[in-house]
């Protein structure tokens, strides 16, 4: 497909037991012992390596990644990108994106932490390691104790979402959530560190552990046709993690 009308460039320019004494331990032995709660971490899907859309010539000069101590929410983007390529150009599509953002918006890295193409393919997106809490810069005042999942593509209303977008989506949320032991059907605490978001910097807000990019930045993204779809993408990562429906 031709690159030159990919948002990344032309968008782009424009898109966080001490013990208490032998007899209480004695005592403690001999009372039943409660069911420890299931884990509910689900299985990790494949990710396909920054390396792969990212090469030498392209890649800028960043400083270090920063972490928080655990993803707690994870927020669904669209790239606002064509949605007829050819899965076979994923890679060079993101790496236009990461192109737009670093170069036009003067960003330090790519945004999102992941970036899921129309056949379902994973990439990982950020730098710091998939499987660590990485900080964004996907959801202005919600990039801590937060992972940002892009969805490849443009999902205003009407506009059909393919299931192995929205089937990754869940995959990786249920992943990522499942590691802090969070529910993809719960609303979490979250604190707004920017008074661009819709809520003032500091304030301590409850969001869907697994948002629209409209639940914490004035914006149409993810589109409406993928945002009517969060709640099935929540009950299939909740599935994922093994819980009770």
């Amino acid at each position: 497909m031709a690159l030159g009308f990919v948002p990344g460039v032309a968008a782009g320019l424009a898109l966080v037991l001490c013990a208490d004494g032998v007899e209480k331990s004695v005592e403690r032995e001999k009372r039943p012992v409660a069911a420890r709660p299931a884990s509910y971490q689900a299985a990790r899907p494949p990710v396909v390596p920054r390396e792969v859309w990212l090469d030498e010539e392209t890649l800028h000069t960043q400083p270090p990644p920063r972490y928080d101590d655990k993803v707690v929410a994870v927020f669904v983007h669209h790239t606002d990108s064509p949605n007829d390529y050819d899965c076979a150009d994923s890679p060079r599509i993101i790496q236009h994106l990461y192109a737009g953002q670093t170069g036009g918006r003067h960003w330090d890295d790519l945004g999102y932490n992941f970036v899921v193409d129309r056949c379902g393919t994973i990439y990982e997106g950020r730098a710091g390691g998939t499987d660590r809490p990485v900080t964004g810069a996907h959801t202005q005042g919600f990039n801590h104790r937060t992972a940002g999942v892009a969805a490849l593509g443009t999902f205003t209303d009407g506009v059909p979402v393919p299931q192995a977008m929205t089937d990754a989506i869940a995959a990786v949320a249920a992943w990522k959530l499942g590691l802090s032991g969070t529910d993809p059907r719960t609303k979490v605490r979250l604190t707004s560190s920017n008074s661009l978001s819709r809520y003032a910097s500091g304030t301590i807000v409850r969001l869907p552990a697994v948002a629209g990019h409209n639940d914490g930045y004035s914006t149409s993204c993810p589109g409406a046709a993928l945002s009517a779809l969060l709640p099935e993408i929540r009950a299939t990562a909740a599935r994922l993690q093994g819980r009770a429906p």
